[in-house]
C-alpha cells in the first residue's frame, strides 16, 4: 500500500512538469520540436487522464487504442510508436491551451462535453481521435481567446 501511494504521489508531482514543457498551442514547429528534443513516456499519457474528468473508454478512443493497451500504456517502460507520441502530445497541448482559455481543466472539460454549434451540434470532444479535428477544436479556443462566440 505504501509504494502504490508513493508512486501515485510521484506521478501527480511530475504532472505540472510534464505539461510546463508541452506547447501550448498545435504549432506544427513547436511539437515537431518537441518531439524530437524530449522523450513522450507513460508519464505522458497518465496526465491525459488525470487532466481531464474523461474515463479510460474515451481517452482510448481519442487515441486509436483499446482501453487495456491505454492502460498498459500508463505503466513504466511502455515503449510507443511515433504516431502514438505525436497524438499524446497533441490531446496535451490541446488541455494545456484548454485550461488557458477557460481558466480550469473543468471549465474546459464541461465546453468539450457540451453540444457546439461551430461543430455541427456535436460535442468538441467527438473530434479529439484525429490531428484534424484536434486542430479544429485548438482553432476554435484560438477564436474564443480573440473574441469570438463560440
Amino acid at each position: 500500500m505504501y509504494l502504490a501511494l508513493k508512486f501515485n504521489l510521484m506521478t501527480r508531482i511530475d504532472e505540472p512538469i510534464i505539461l510546463k514543457d508541452v506547447p501550448g498551442h498545435l504549432s506544427d514547429a513547436e511539437i515537431l520540436n518537441y518531439l524530437y528534443m524530449k522523450e513522450i513516456t507513460w508519464k505522458h499519457v497518465n496526465a491525459i487522464r488525470d487532466l481531464t474528468a474523461f474515463k479510460d473508454d474515451a481517452v482510448s478512443d481519442w487515441l486509436n487504442i483499446s482501453v487495456r493497451t491505454l492502460r498498459d500504456y500508463c505503466k513504466p517502460r511502455s515503449t510507443f510508436k511515433d504516431n502514438f507520441k505525436e497524438q499524446v502530445l497533441l490531446i496535451l497541448a490541446l488541455i494545456k491551451h484548454g485550461k488557458t482559455v477557460f481558466g480550469s481543466k473543468e471549465a474546459f472539460d464541461t465546453w468539450l462535453m457540451t453540444e457546439n454549434f461551430y461543430f455541427d451540434n456535436k460535442k468538441p470532444e467527438t473530434f479529439m481521435n484525429t490531428v484534424t479535428g484536434l486542430r479544429f477544436i485548438d482553432d476554435r479556443l484560438t477564436a474564443i481567446q480573440y473574441g469570438d462566440n463560440v
